[in-house]
């Protein structure tokens, strides 16, 4: 069952039902004054957490309270901010109907993105002005048209990663078409032909454009439902690790935001790697199972805790979601996620309720 549309992010209450802090009378105004006010450890306290190698081990300890208190801050963080991002997880490109053409419509900007709270990138490249860019998607034999509109200083081009396009339509500049200038519009048309979880991203100065922003999904649903298995929900998450830094969906943790399921729901992941650095991504308590890479289904699907997706590689993972609780959900590179300072960068959780 595909229920794209079910995507209500769980309630901060919910939240924190599951992890068993939400209580009766005073127990439930304490754990709500606790979690609306959270308060980052003072730069000071985290002084005292790093490590001199050159002293000895009796004096390299860190202060663990401050430690301790810093971790417990990223976290409390996170869950009080539950909810309030509803564009975390994809925002869909509506379109036009041109005869039977689907036409979208993308707007190259610069934009300032904030990454957290106190990271602000300055000029990201974006496209319509979010980080990733929208969602495109359509369905198997569909015809579309994208009209692409460049507001930026700099010139780009729009490449269709894994998608089946003519030769002209690949956005490779000087070798498929002439670059995108500031103040120009360029047409990309074709037919989506090969089903799939796909990307689109700068073919131009790639280096800069695409890890400072220009990235996104490009979804094409098969015209056989069959084709894929059945599914409750779908998450999209776009991982990068340069440009605007160590981001899921443009965003570092604590300010990322918890995939939610029922027990018994099964979801859709679909990982999409476009940053620099591979990223084995790790589930705490459960398998993925593998069964498609790069758009085309696997002959078998594989079961993994840690899947590792490469610059370039997309993964459609099935989570069957059947034991209660908030599970983490990281890249296991560690210093892509944990520090002194507490978790960070690609980490989210996934939130299973009874």
């Amino acid at each position: 069952m595909d229920d794209r549309d079910d995507r209500t992010t769980v309630t901060r209450r919910q939240f924190m039902r599951t992890a068993g802090i939400v209580g009766a009378g005073a127990g439930l105004t304490a754990a709500c004054a606790t979690l609306t006010t959270p308060t980052p450890a003072p730069d000071a306290a985290l002084d005292s957490m790093e490590m001199d190698t050159a002293a000895p081990l009796a004096q390299a300890e860190p202060d663990y309270k401050a430690m301790d208190a810093s971790h417990k801050a990223r976290v409390d963080t996170f869950l009080a901010n539950i909810g309030k991002d509803d564009k975390f997880w994809g925002v869909e490109l509506p379109y036009t109907l041109d005869g039977d053409t689907k036409v979208f419509e993308l707007v190259c900007q610069n934009v300032d993105w904030e990454v957290e709270v106190g990271k602000v990138i300055k000029n990201a490249y974006t496209y319509n002005g979010i980080v990733p860019g929208p969602v495109i998607r359509m369905t198997e034999g569909d015809k579309i048209r994208i009209n692409v509109k460049n507001e930026m200083k700099v010139s780009t081009s729009i490449h269709w990663h894994g998608v089946l396009t003519p030769n002209n339509m690949d956005g490779v500049t000087y070798l498929n078409q002439p670059p995108i200038e500031p103040g120009q519009t360029f047409t990309y048309e074709f037919v989506a032909r090969n089903a799939g979880s796909h990307m689109y991203h700068s073919h131009h100065d790639a280096a800069e454009q695409v890890t400072k922003g220009m990235l996104a999904a490009f979804i094409i649903e098969p015209q056989n439902k069959a084709q894929d298995p059945a599914y409750d929900k779908e998450y999209i998450m776009i991982l990068n690790d340069t440009g605007v830094g160590l981001t899921i969906n443009g965003k570092s943790f604590p300010y990322t935001q918890p995939l939610t399921a029922k027990k018994g729901q099964k979801l859709r992941i679909r990982y999409m790697n476009e940053g620099l650095m591979i990223h084995p991504m790790h589930l705490h308590g459960m398998y993925q199972s593998v069964f498609a890479k790069d758009g085309a289904n696997l002959p078998a699907p594989y079961l993994a805790d840690t899947l590792n997706i490469a610059p370039g590689e997309r993964y459609d993972v099935l989570v069957d979601c059947q034991e209660p609780g908030l599970w983490a959900f990281h890249c296991h590179i560690l210093t892509h996620a944990e520090s002194a300072v507490g978790m960070f960068g690609m980490v989210t959780v996934l939130v299973i309720e009874e």
